[in-house]
């Protein structure tokens, strides 16, 4: 079985990515869910504030791989059945947590887009959606306070999202065809 973990910054693809793996057999893993279970937990609205707080948070309290920690349960069931897509590796110590347990079954696929694209589409999208003031105070968080810059320069695979959506999707068939 494979683990396939997607990495990089908001708006840059990723959820897309993660679908066409979907259909290509795998399941799919957000880690974010956490995030929007705490709130709810919380009684708290989906707000960019409210996410921000309950990641940090929960980083604080669990350390800087919790993520990985609160999803290998779900990772260990779902590859039972199937190989597994992770919608959103964060942090380089998310990174070397999956690493140490799942060694060369997991790789790593970045999924790049400038911060002028980026901040366009987190605009339009229709959950979670960021101004362009919104995105830029959440990249500097994320490679300051996350290190997300890690898993992004030890990707096994980087797509480039600068064009269309059929152009990143093609790159994508073709990383699952390499994968298998």
């Amino acid at each position: 079985m494979k683990i396939v973990a997607l990495v990089g910054m908001a708006g840059s693809g990723k959820s897309e990515v993660a679908r066409e793996f979907e259909k290509a057999g795998y399941a799919r893993i957000r880690f974010g869910d956490i995030t929007d279970i705490e709130l709810h937990k919380r009684g708290l609205p989906l707000t960019e504030a409210n996410e921000v707080k309950v990641r940090e948070q929960l980083r604080q309290e669990h350390g800087m791989a919790v993520y990985a920690k609160l999803n290998t349960p779900r990772i260990d069931a779902a590859l039972q059945k199937s190989n597994v897509v992770i919608d959103g590796l964060y942090s380089w110590e998310e990174y070397v947590l999956l690493k140490g347990v799942y060694g060369d079954k997991l790789k790593i696929v970045a999924v790049w887009s400038s911060p002028s694209t980026r901040y366009a589409r987190l605009g339009k999208r229709p959950v979670r959606p960021l101004t362009p003031a919104e995105g830029a105070a959440r990249d500097k968080a994320e490679i300051e306070n996350i290190n997300k810059g890690g898993p992004i320069a030890v990707a096994d695979f980087t797509l480039n999202n600068e064009g269309c959506l059929a152009e990143l999707l093609a790159q994508t068939k073709k990383v699952i065809e390499r994968l298998q």
